[in-house]
């Protein structure tokens, strides 16, 4: 039986293992590795980021929207929702390979609703 997600060190692990994935991804893996300059940096930013989103005891200060536009933007406008989609299923295959219980699926519902969210908002940032 898997544990649950409960600590930071829990999500440094379900990050880290799932960052793995989608460097090593045809699709996505060139969005991330040609735009990540520092992984070490941007695995702790994303820690602190689902440790906020997840735990609600920690303040995450940074622009996920703005990062994501900024990335779109770079290459053309070229992010569609199959990205997102492969995305999230890598995702929700960490999630299950590592943990399971509340945390966990709570972990795919904020992640779900994150990804519309910044598709959406990626696609409204190309109409101006």
């Amino acid at each position: 039986m898997k544990s649950d997600i409960r600590t930071r060190e829990d999500i440094y692990l379900l990050v880290s293992s799932f960052y793995a994935k989608v460097r090593r991804d045809a699709e996505l893996g060139p969005f991330f590795n040609e735009t990540i300059q520092d992984w070490d940096a941007h695995l702790e930013r994303l820690t602190t980021f689902w440790e906020s989103s997840l735990f609600l005891k920690t303040k995450y200060l940074g622009n996920p929207l703005e990062a994501h536009v900024k990335v779109d933007k770079a290459y053309k406008n070229t992010i569609s929702e199959r990205h997102f989609g492969l995305w999230l299923n890598l995702w929700f295959q960490t999630i299950d390979e590592l943990f399971e219980g509340e945390y966990a699926n709570n972990a795919k519902s904020r992640a779900r609703k994150m990804s519309t969210f910044l598709y959406l908002k990626i696609f409204e940032a190309r109409q101006k």
